[in-house]
């Protein structure tokens, strides 16, 4: 079922004459409107106040208060509802200025044509209710708009901070990468494949590596000095592996202690690490 078709569709008849009422609602019966009705503008507008009405079909002449008084308030109280006056000929130039500033939307005589009056009644429906349907869509098209910019500033929030996370990490990172180059010991990272990945200044003076150049990237294997690889050969069969404390020669004839420990224990990285310390002369 549309969205349209779900609108209840209340037509409110006011006239102070009961047998214009019952004749309306005979008229009207077939084409299974809600009738609401009143004798007068003021029972009229306590209908309106509890009930939503999308029509509104009024005799100009009645006690009190004029079909276009009533119809005047009606506007300014609920402005979408179709307004129609339901009158004779002669009453025709009392309805014309209330017709050209918009109070009225029609203007139909008694005695009036079933057929014609239905018609009337059936397209005042339709433009009521395309009203009402426009009004929901932009009600929800708000809402979206809404969810929509609430979203997108959650979302640069979001960058926002994790951007600053970002730039945290790397100026963490670079601290750390410049204490780890003025350690006075060695460091070195080997991973699962044996590939050297982590290395500072004084394990590169240290395996008597040329100024500029590094051991990041290299193999173990290639690298390292067949001491210290017969070392992790003898520590490392397993899964692993622990060494405190081993002090080996390398070929210079440079005394080193060494430590070993595995990778993994803080970060997600899996190896040895391989802590170089120099031993002064005695």
């Amino acid at each position: 079922m549309s969205e349209l078709s779900q609108i209840s569709r209340t037509i409110l008849l006011v006239d102070d004459e009961v047998n214009i009422i019952n004749a309306l609602k005979r008229t009207l019966r077939p084409d299974g409107y809600s009738i609401l009705t009143a004798s007068n503008g003021e029972e009229g507008l306590a209908l309106l106040a509890e009930h939503e009405v999308g029509v509104i079909i009024s005799d100009q002449r009645m006690p009190h208060m004029t079909g276009v008084e009533f119809l005047r308030k009606v506007k300014l109280l609920y402005p979408k509802t179709l307004r129609i006056v339901l009158s004779g000929y002669t009453e025709l130039e009392s309805v014309t200025s209330a017709i050209n500033e918009g109070a009225i939307c029609k203007f139909l005589t008694k005695p009036w044509d079933d057929d014609l009056l239905r018609d009337n009644i059936r397209e005042a429906f339709q433009y009521y209710e395309m009203e009402q349907e426009n009004l929901r869509l932009s009600r929800e098209l708000r809402s979206a708009n809404d969810k929509l910019s609430i979203l997108n500033q959650n979302l640069e929030q979001k960058v926002v901070d994790k951007s600053h996370e970002i730039i945290h990490s790397i100026n963490l990172l670079q601290i750390s990468q410049e204490i780890l180059e003025h350690l006075p010991i060695g460091i070195i990272g080997i991973d699962e494949q044996n590939m050297i990945v982590v290395s500072n200044k004084c394990a590169e003076e240290i395996f008597g590596q040329p100024p500029g150049t590094c051991l990041l990237g290299l193999m173990a294997g290639d690298a390292l000095p067949e001491v210290l690889l017969q070392l992790l050969q003898k520590i490392y069969p397993d899964d692993l592996v622990q060494l405190d404390d081993e002090i080996v020669t390398l070929n210079e004839g440079v005394s080193i202690r060494v430590l070993i420990n595995t990778m993994g224990d803080i970060s997600q990285s899996k190896g040895i690490i391989i802590v170089l310390s120099p031993l002064k002369e005695s």
